[in-house]
């Protein structure tokens, strides 16, 4: 079937809440999406505040989830002390020590770098 079908708009209280469409269409919008790029990648307020205060990115997550250096240290699979050098302003981790970090607080490695 490539009729084009009209989607069912579902409201409430008068305004649009959900939208059906058939599934090739869907598929369709799925399979056209574009890559995501930088301007894709969000950071909390918080974080932002932090960075713009000093900290270096690593930092200002790990303090966003409330996670000592030892808690972050320990998921990422790294000593505490390594994650303190990192933290240091003029540290320049590895992609793969970013990944470990990004997979530990289950963020994208692009909202590590600055």
């Amino acid at each position: 079937m490539n009729a084009h079908t009209d989607p069912q708009i579902i409201t409430q209280n008068g305004k649009p809440l959900f939208v059906v469409i058939p599934w090739n269409e869907y598929q369709e919008l799925i399979h056209k999406q574009i890559a995501p790029d930088e301007s894709d990648v969000w950071f909390p307020n918080e974080v932002v505040k932090s960075n713009v205060r000093g900290d270096n990115l690593i930092k200002a997550w790990r303090e966003y989830f409330k996670l000592t250096q030892a808690e972050l240290a320990t998921k990422a699979g790294m000593k505490q002390s390594a994650l303190a050098r990192l933290e240091s302003n003029s540290a320049s981790p590895r992609k793969a020590t970013l990944i470990k970090l990004a997979k530990a607080m289950e963020i994208s490695v692009e909202q590590l770098i600055d």
